[in-house]
């Protein structure tokens, strides 16, 4: 069984015990779950549930992991003859997940 959620601008295909990496959401220090209920696709079996845009009735819950950083990015600007070098890094933070359950 798998399902098709949407969080914000993205989508993401997740069965249950999988683990999933989303945009960070503020949620509060005691918070220990997440339900989304953008439900675009439910697959169980040969059955399949598409939605007008969502499922109605459908839900998917999650654990919260914890905050994880992902991959450094260098970003470099230079323009040959101008002694012109500028060198910048980003880490994103992502909220990792584990998919519990899906209520079709």
């Amino acid at each position: 069984m798998y399902a098709i959620i949407e969080d914000g601008a993205h989508q993401y295909r997740v069965e249950e015990g999988a683990r999933l990496d989303v945009q960070l959401h503020d949620v509060a220090e005691d918070q220990q779950t997440l339900e989304f209920d953008k439900v675009l696709l439910v697959r169980d079996g040969q059955e399949t549930r598409i939605g007008q845009p969502y499922v109605t009735g459908a839900k998917v819950s999650a654990t919260v992991e914890g905050e994880i950083k992902g991959d450094k990015i260098t970003i470099i600007k230079f323009r040959r003859r101008k002694n012109y070098r500028r060198k910048q890094g980003h880490r994103q933070r992502y909220l990792r997940l584990r998919i519990d359950k899906i209520e079709a």
